[in-house]
């Protein structure tokens, strides 16, 4: 994205706000290990069966779809749906406010596309990779202060399936040109480009910065704990990989709800990008007492790199060079892995 598309969207969505307030489309991305949600303690059984309906789905198929959490971020959540060939759609009537998937989400989670809206059909564009999303009358009755987080969760839901890398909405047939209640624009078509859970440290300007994607842990009242991607403004950098870690390593504003997943102390030593793959080495310090690293610091470093990388869509991690890496889940990162298919999924 040019920056003064960057700027035009933060500045029109009221970013400062934030600031200030605390086609077939069933093609799947290879992955040599998945990444479920980080291990929850004692009451995480329990908030998992009330996540779900209890009725049988006879033909499953797992999506991915983007909600607001109890802290008001915007967070995957790995749905189970009959399989369809208009996974998509279903995607999206799955993130209508008291639709489809009421009762399936977790405790504290709630569907941002307003109630009542019907998704009237999407049409994937493959040569583009372009989904054009066309929603009833209902979808521009908001609060618009919810406007960008719409926008966010719309986005980064139809962008994780394969052929779709662009989203372009309409009402009723006729293309929103911009939002109707906050007048986000919307003359492009939008991409992650846009980001998600936006952050700006004091010191950055956003005409003199880089934004980078990173996964921290979320946890709501049942003690289910969740990956949530938050796009942090950095100074401006060409090296985006080791700007990653860095931000990893310094962790979330934690007064806004999120939980770190790098050990304390951890150091990056190297990290280098070749063709698809992105190989980070660490020192001893990202190991805990047992020598082995906790999953959900391994997890989010997958996620975070590869969210960014562009073209690298594996990730090998070594420690001192070396890459037998163990985690505290006893799970081998000794080979590159892959960026999972679905991320927090929420298990039947």
């Amino acid at each position: 994205m040019k920056p003064y598309r960057w700027i035009r969207w933060v500045a029109v969505t009221g970013i400062v706000m934030l600031l200030t307030s605390g086609c077939s489309i069933l093609g799947t991305k290879e992955h040599s290990q998945s990444i479920d949600p980080p291990p929850t303690g004692a009451g995480a059984d329990a908030g998992a069966v009330k996540a779900v309906t209890g009725s049988i789905i006879q033909n499953p198929s797992s999506i991915t779809v983007y909600a607001k959490d109890n802290n008001g971020f915007i967070a995957p959540v790995g749905l189970t749906v009959e399989k369809s060939l208009e996974v998509a759609k279903k995607a999206l009537e799955s993130m209508v406010e008291d639709g489809a998937s009421a009762g399936q989400m977790p405790t504290g989670f709630t569907p941002v596309i307003p109630k009542g809206t019907i998704v009237k059909g999407i049409n994937i564009l493959k040569d583009q990779k372009l989904a054009v999303v066309d929603f009833s009358k209902s979808f521009t009755d908001y609060n618009v202060q919810d406007e960008r987080k719409i926008l966010e969760a719309i986005t980064w839901t139809l962008t994780g399936f394969p052929s779709v890398e662009k989203v372009q909405l309409r009402v009723e047939g006729k293309a929103l040109k911009e939002m109707p209640q906050g007048g986000t624009p919307l003359d492009e078509p939008l991409t992650r480009a846009l980001g998600i859970n936006i952050e700006k440290p004091e010191g950055v300007e956003y005409g003199q910065s880089t934004p980078v994607t990173i996964y921290f842990l979320g946890q709501n009242h049942d003690n289910y704990k969740y990956y949530v991607p938050v796009t942090r403004m950095v100074k401006r950098t060409d090296n985006i990989a080791k700007a990653v870690i860095e931000q990893l390593i310094a962790g979330p504003d934690q007064k806004k709800g999120l939980a770190a997943v790098m050990t304390p102390g951890s150091e990056l030593k190297k990290i280098q990008k070749a063709e698809n793959l992105i190989t980070v080495d660490f020192s001893e310090k990202v190991l805990g007492p047992d020598k082995k690293a906790p999953a959900e610091a391994l997890n989010a470093v997958v996620l975070s790199l590869t969210e960014n990388s562009g073209s690298a869509t594996k990730v090998q991690i070594t420690v001192n060079g070396e890459a037998k890496v163990t985690t505290s889940e006893n799970q081998s990162y000794s080979k590159p892995v892959s960026r999972p298919l679905n991320i927090n999924q929420i298990k039947l």
